[in-house]
């Protein structure tokens, strides 16, 4: 669904200096302005699947999007969020490769769609948008590589612990303290890679310790200092 009056320009993302559009020239950000599209998603859709080709590349202009693999049995594991200021389905666009993961709204989202033959140009005429553009997909490698480390090393309540201090480094607080980032019990189970009835055992165990605190979906972290000494991480 398209909401023109929520239509972001590009000249307002390349404004932040951390944006990986910072290189652009004013001509190129003005041909993104021109070629992209930008449409509004609510949660639980689905911007592409896992094994399809994409057509082209995503930047999340507003909300949270869900990248997973489907496992045994329709099992999701979750590989990472994307939030605003991101980029998704890059990397099978310069690979030439169908798309590994699915892409699922979890929050309301405003998204920027660039078609592949502008995404190629800017990296063929570009350099330094070339450059940043390979950072960004070598620090989305080593995350994954961390992601792959724990799974395999720690145990389950280490690696809840570390996904929930991660969530909170990633996403921040609300003014009450709460993690802003809105996840069913399933979710967590995905991302921490466990079962769902572990996952929320293990979360009433961390609130009887009193390490957090739940309403529903709000997870508010009381004693950071436990979490990270529960997540192994010194």
């Amino acid at each position: 669904m398209k909401s023109h009056h929520d239509i972001p320009f590009c000249e307002q993302c390349v404004s932040n200096m951390t944006n990986i559009f910072k290189h652009l020239s004013q001509e190129e950000i003005e041909n993104l302005n021109y070629t992209k599209s930008c449409n509004f998603h609510k949660r639980g859709e689905i911007i592409y699947h896992e094994g399809n080709r994409p057509t082209g590349v995503y930047c999340v202009s507003k909300g949270i999007i869900k990248l997973y693999k489907t496992g045994i049995e329709g099992k999701e594991q979750i590989i990472r969020f994307a939030k605003k200021g991101d980029i998704i389905g890059y990397r099978s666009i310069l690979s030439s490769e169908l798309a590994c993961t699915t892409a699922k709204v979890i929050e309301e989202t405003n998204l920027c769609f660039i078609p592949s033959e502008a995404w190629l140009d800017l990296l063929h005429s570009n350099n330094e948008f070339s450059f940043d553009i390979m950072k960004f997909a070598c620090d989305e490698l080593g995350k994954s590589n961390s992601f792959i480390t724990d799974i395999a090393q720690k145990n389950v309540r280490e690696r809840l612990a570390e996904i929930l201090l991660f969530l909170k480094n990633d996403f921040g607080l609300d003014k009450d303290g709460v993690i802003k980032i809105s996840l069913t019990r399933e979710e967590i189970a995905n991302i921490t890679g466990t079962a769902t009835e572990s996952a929320i055992r293990l979360l009433s165990e961390f609130k009887e310790d009193k390490i957090i605190a739940l309403n529903g979906r709000k997870i508010t972290i009381l004693d950071e200092k436990r979490l990270q000494k529960t997540a192994n991480i010194y």
